[in-house]
């Protein structure tokens, strides 16, 4: 079967999406990303490593693909990605992908790689092993329906109300959505209510960033709320103070 005629017959080219992705550097660009922050060309071409020049190209590919929008400040060029949908995609082809074996190359890197593990921002909420407890406890507690079509209980939102946790109204984002975690391979809790989470939660400070990395640390403060709203112990949301220097 011809597969690239099979896609123009129906409209459809996914290879052109795919060929976006292919390369390291451009996968590089959208996952650094996923922070939810507009980054300079600058600031991209040193996460990855590559030439200013060389950064520029990939990235025009990636606005001309329509995965990445640009925004223009004076001589500054910052980039973001362009909408969940291309969130959702990146989070889901990530969990898809190999787990790279590679050891770090550095004790700074090793750390990097366990803090993004343990607490990150996957774009407006919280991913990672904290977000994984923070999603089982509010299943177990009732809090949220987590099967083929999750949502928030009458409970969830009485439990919301309590803790102060505002969702925006009006807005024809889902409530509650489940976003395959990447580094765990389990789903954790995105939507309307994963975002006010984490944004309440950075506001409380509860949790805080790690340098200018998407890495979180859990703070006392945190570890005490997490405990007292849903009884995780402190065990289940390690903090990654340790770390707090990066930049």
């Amino acid at each position: 079967m011809d597969i690239q005629r099979t896609g123009q017959d129906v409209g459809v080219d996914l290879a052109a999406v795919a060929r976006l992705l292919a390369d390291g550097t451009r996968a590089a660009f959208c996952l650094a990303l996923l922070d939810g922050r507009a980054w300079t060309a600058t600031e991209l071409a040193r996460h990855a490593g590559v030439a200013p020049s060389t950064a520029t190209s990939h990235l025009n590919l990636l606005v001309s693909g329509g995965l990445l929008v640009e925004e223009r400040r004076g001589r500054h060029r910052y980039l973001r990605v362009a909408d969940r949908r291309v969130i959702e995609l990146i989070e889901s082809l990530a969990a898809l992908a190999p787990q790279q074996t590679a050891r770090p190359r550095s004790l700074s890197a090793s750390g990097r790689q366990q803090a993004l593990a343990r607490a990150r921002l996957c774009y407006d909420h919280l991913a990672g092993a904290v977000a994984l407890a923070i999603t089982d406890a509010m299943v177990e507690r009732g809090l949220l329906e987590w099967g083929p079509e999750p949502g928030l209980t009458d409970r969830g939102a009485a439990w919301l109300a309590e803790v102060g946790i505002t969702v925006p109204s009006g807005s024809r984002r889902p409530p509650v959505r489940a976003c395959l975690d990447w580094t765990e391979r389990r789903p954790h809790l995105a939507g309307a209510v994963g975002a006010a989470l984490c944004a309440h939660a950075l506001t409380t400070g509860w949790i805080t960033r790690i340098g200018t990395t998407r890495a979180l640390a859990v703070t006392p403060t945190g570890r005490r709320a997490w405990h007292d709203h849903l009884g995780l112990p402190g065990a289940q949301v390690p903090g990654c103070s340790e770390f707090s220097s990066w930049d």
